[in-house]
């Protein structure tokens, strides 16, 4: 760990990473939908494209963590990684088919999805036994995540959606910018011969299942929302706000997220956040024509995203040993982001078909909400007290 003269200005740089990785979320997520359907292709095709986007999630993360345990180059991987993602985003600028587009965001995205889990990583071992002040550092991939939210509706509304390859330019230059202070070799790398085996128990295995159910929840929200809110009338800009309510909530809930998780455990936070993920999508499947119950809805992102990243944060951390906490996070961010992600976009892009049937993906979001919810309360040893990767400082 950081002599404590140096860790402040690591947090205040790792703040900053988050804050730009977010922010390209931000911009990317609620508004690459609208972008796809302005150049001309269908919910399907849509759907597909999406769905690459977080398929990357499965490979990328576990090759760079494979490196990163293995050479402790963290900080250096975030960085290659950050140039690579802005340098290749380039050929987003240009027009394309519908196979251009999949190969390019297969590429730029291969280089960004692998940065998140290093950053997961390097915040926790920065803050010791200061775990506590997690949510605060990653409360501003929050805060970057609403600016950019509520700028790309107003500009996407004033310009056109043709506006979003330029606004990602720049969030990717910021990020590969503000990786560039950050301290070089962390962590001790621990010979191959020393290194405890990395074993799949039934915690671990019940855990990945409901974070790939959850997953699958979130994703029609992050591909749809904003298409299914111009069905009934409602602008970018509205959709841009109401998004960014929902990220605000969840910024609170990160600032209380370790006091809640230290008195009520992880299992009761992510059980009571996943009934309330459930209710969230069926406020929206038959409530979508009153703006108070979308408020409401998306009041309870605080629990979809915020509590339950945090709580499951905390889990990978305490379940892996120190040798493989980036294989930890890479494996929680591909099964639950990507797998989970790419099928669940895949499904309810499939479910949308022609746009009449759309309160059906809420159905289906609600479905996987509560099947999640299922699998937690399956899991023994929550907490990590007897895993074989549990830590043994």
């Amino acid at each position: 760990m950081p002599s404590s003269h140096r860790a402040e200005p690591d947090l205040r740089w790792l703040g900053a990473c988050y804050f730009f990785f977010f922010s390209i979320l931000g911009i990317m997520i609620p508004y690459l939908g609208v972008f796809f359907d302005s150049r001309g292709f269908n919910a399907q095709e849509i759907g597909f494209l999406l769905a690459i986007l977080m398929a990357t999630r499965i490979v990328a993360p576990n090759i760079w963590a494979a490196v990163a345990d293995r050479t402790g180059m963290r900080a250096e991987l975030i960085k290659l990684g950050s140039f690579a993602a802005a340098i290749t985003y380039i050929s987003f600028f240009f027009d394309g088919s519908f196979l251009y587009l999949a190969v390019s965001l297969a590429i730029y995205t291969f280089f960004w999805n692998s940065i998140l889990a290093q950053l997961e990583v390097i915040t926790l071992e920065t803050l010791g036994d200061k775990a506590e002040r997690y949510g605060a550092i990653r409360s501003w991939g929050s805060v970057g995540y609403i600016v950019l939210v509520i700028s790309g509706g107003l500009a996407i509304d004033y310009w056109d959606s043709e506006v979003l390859p330029y606004m990602g330019m720049i969030l990717f230059l910021g990020l590969f910018a503000c990786s560039l202070p950050l301290p070089a070799n962390r962590n001790v790398v621990v010979n191959r011969a020393d290194r405890p085996k990395l074993t799949f128990d039934a915690s671990l295995i019940w855990f990945m299942l409901s974070a790939m159910l959850l997953q699958m929840s979130v994703e029609p929200f992050y591909g749809f929302f904003v298409l299914y809110l111009k069905q009934f009338g409602y602008s970018e800009t509205i959709a841009g706000i109401l998004v960014a309510l929902g990220v605000f909530a969840e910024i609170i809930i990160f600032f209380y997220s370790s006091r809640l998780i230290r008195r009520y455990g992880i299992r009761v936070l992510l059980v009571v956040s996943m009934l309330l993920t459930a209710v969230r999508w069926l406020l929206l499947a038959f409530g979508v024509e009153s703006l108070l119950l979308l408020i409401l809805s998306q009041i309870l992102h605080a629990f979809t995203f915020g509590l339950v990243h945090a709580a499951s944060i905390h889990f990978i951390h305490r379940h892996f040993n120190v040798s493989h906490r980036s294989t930890g996070q890479a494996l929680y961010a591909s099964v639950s982001f990507g797998v989970g992600g790419a099928l669940g976009t895949w499904i309810s892009g499939m479910i949308w078909g022609d746009g009449s049937q759309t309160m059906w993906v809420w159905v289906f979001a609600a479905s996987c909400a509560f099947l999640s919810m299922i699998a937690v309360m399956l899991i023994p040893n929550i907490n990590g007290e007897t895993t074989a990767n549990a830590v043994q400082e």
